[in-house]
């Protein structure tokens, strides 16, 4: 059976108007064009559904009890067309995204309130975890968008490379706040907060102190840099830490941050990527929201220390 569109509208039409004329006026088709689509629907079910007398088309039986049938058709077929339009124009469907710690105080949360803001049929999943997990869910396609530090080459995986200079926190009040740059030697001995002993980024930590053979002093070690900030803010030490957890604690204490943040050298860089799973396409929605944490991102690695000369001198 091949039944058409166009036959169950010609259909519907007729039942409605009960006349082959009226009907093609309203499809803007042919009488001959809707008699034929009448006929190619009637050899398809192989039943009359009409009577034909002396130029008039008698229902049957059968014809109203296949108008309710061509009607859920047809309306099924109406609203996965508006369905489809909406997810075109990214009104409906269904967003997954895990991102990394550093992200989730202010960048992730603020970046998909302004996504969905016009949406609000959108549906969002959005999970914190850390980077081999992220990974592994995008390469599997179980989430659509994922922010994590830079994996080894994965052929599931499209990546969005980023390189972020590390900077240093610090109290306002701490006499090293003065200086336009932290070097390690200025830090030699001083209690520090890092990520664990073997995370990359505590290891480039470590040999920037070596290269100005300064001690280093890892008094806290976490799983992220967010709780590092508060230990800093109680004068307890000082932190190393990535300028996208330093942009989301600036946009949050605002006025009230009892923190400053200054260039660190020798430089000590975090290797961040956007994810995209290989496998499959991109939906509507998964790609407008990569560009905007792209365009985000973007911006971060661009000012790098810039912006972050805020705060009382």
């Amino acid at each position: 059976m091949n039944l058409s569109f166009r036959q169950l509208q010609a259909f519907r039409e007729v039942m409605r108007t009960g006349s082959i004329s009226e009907a093609a006026r309203i499809l803007g088709r042919t009488q001959p064009a809707v008699s034929s689509l009448i006929s190619n629907l009637e050899q398809e079910l192989g039943i009359e559904l009409f009577e034909r007398q002396r130029g008039k088309l008698l229902r049957k039986p059968e014809a109203q009890f296949f108008l309710g049938e061509a009607e859920a058709i047809l309306d099924r077929l109406a609203r996965s067309t508006r369905t489809m339009r909406e997810i075109g124009s990214l009104q409906q469907g269904r967003l997954n995204v895990a991102f990394m710690p550093a992200s989730s105080q202010v960048l992730i949360p603020q970046l998909i309130s302004e996504f969905v803001q016009d949406k609000p049929e959108v549906k969002v999943s959005l999970m914190m975890r850390g980077s081999n997990v992220i990974e592994e869910w995008v390469a599997s396609q179980q989430y659509d968008v994922g922010l994590a530090e830079t994996p080894a080459p994965n052929s599931a995986l499209i990546t969005h490379d980023f390189l972020l200079n590390c900077i240093c926190a610090l109290r306002s009040d701490d006499p090293l706040a003065r200086k336009e740059v932290i070097e390690a030697k200025d830090l030699s001995g001083k209690p520090l907060a890092t990520l664990p002993e073997m995370h990359p980024n505590c290891v480039s930590t470590r040999m920037a102190f070596e290269e100005q053979k300064a001690e280093f002093n890892q008094r806290f070690e976490l799983r992220n840099f967010l709780p590092a900030l508060k230990l800093v803010e109680d004068g307890l030490c000082y932190c190393i830490c990535d300028p996208m957890t330093a942009d989301g604690y600036l946009n949050t204490a605002r006025e009230h941050s009892s923190l400053v943040f200054r260039p660190f050298a020798p430089k000590v860089v975090l290797a961040i990527s956007i994810l995209l799973p290989s496998q499959r396409p991109a939906s509507a929605l998964a790609d407008a929201f990569s560009e905007k944490l792209l365009s985000a991102v973007t911006e971060i690695e661009r000012k790098q220390w810039g912006d972050f000369y805020r705060g009382p001198q």
